[in-house]
Order: C-alpha cells, then sequence, then structure tokens
C-alpha cells in the first residue's frame, strides 16, 4: 500500500466540499439539491463511479467550476468520491442538504483553505483516509480574539 497527498484546486474566491458516496445517480441528485437550496449560486460536482465504466460523472451549472470539480475528483481518483466547487454561496448553506442526499455516505471537508487529500492506493484502487484542511493552530485565542470573531460573524450576517 502506498500512502499520498493529493492537493485539491480551490477555485478563485470559492469553496470546495468532497464526500464519499456510493451510487451512479449521485450526481442528478446533488444537482438537484444545490439548485433546491441557493438558486443564485454557481457550482460544479464531479462523482467518480467505482464500478462498471469506471468514470467520472461531472453535472453543474458553472462550466470552469464543473472542470474544477473534475480536475479534483480525478486526481482524488477514489471510487465513490464526489467532489463539489462553488461559488456565489457558502458550503454552510448547502450542507445540510448534501448530507440529506440518500447516497451521501459521509463528508470529508467543505473549505475554502489549501487541503489535501490523504489516500492509500492499493492494487485495486484508492480511498480517501482523510483531508489536511489549511494549516496547524497557532495558540488559543485570547479576548480580543473572541471579540474579533463575534465581530466577523456579525458583519457577514450569519449573528445578530
Amino acid at each position: 500500500m502506498e500512502l499520498k497527498a493529493i492537493p485539491l484546486e480551490i477555485p478563485e474566491g470559492g469553496n470546495i466540499v468532497l464526500g464519499q458516496t456510493h451510487f451512479i445517480k449521485t450526481v442528478e441528485d446533488l444537482y438537484e439539491a444545490l439548485v433546491g437550496t441557493v438558486p443564485h449560486m454557481k457550482f460544479g460536482i464531479a462523482f467518480n463511479e467505482a464500478s462498471g465504466a469506471c468514470l467520472t460523472r461531472v453535472d453543474g451549472n458553472d462550466e470552469a467550476l464543473k472542470q474544477v470539480a473534475a480536475r479534483n475528483a480525478s486526481a482524488v481518483g477514489a471510487g465513490h468520491t464526489f467532489v463539489i466547487a462553488l461559488k456565489d454561496g457558502y458550503p454552510i448553506n448547502i450542507l445540510g442538504r448534501v448530507k440529506e442526499v440518500p447516497e451521501v455516505c459521509s463528508i470529508f471537508c467543505a473549505t475554502a483553505n489549501p487541503v489535501e487529500v490523504i489516500i492509500a492506493e492499493t492494487p485495486q484502487g484508492r480511498g480517501v483516509l482523510g483531508v489536511v484542511d489549511g494549516a496547524s493552530p497557532k495558540g488559543v485565542e485570547t479576548e480580543a480574539d473572541v471579540a474579533w470573531r463575534h465581530d466577523l460573524l456579525r458583519k457577514i450576517g450569519y449573528k445578530r
């Protein structure tokens, strides 16, 4: 078995979601979940089949984001994984709905940070072990840091 760290491409000004699923219908069901949750959001979805033709299936409402999702899914190369590349919305807007899609087994990350996917590669194929999302902590927040966090959440509309 070989371990690899695969860096993902984050769309400029956007986010990605990486997850695991189990059925070819995933692309269509994720598409419907996303447009029904945040209609103005731009996105691309890519899903790696784990049997049959073993293709990367792609859908979305933005051609550039579809390409980002497809490049990321292909780079990961693990069966039954999916990538959503999105703009004009945030993972917090869609994650609940994505988790409700019957085919979705788990979410590995939802981020705008630099991210590496840790995979194990065997003669059978690849599997995702986890992710390295962003940087390591540099310390514990102070009272000033708490105030900054509270102000930010209010400034961007997530708290009153």
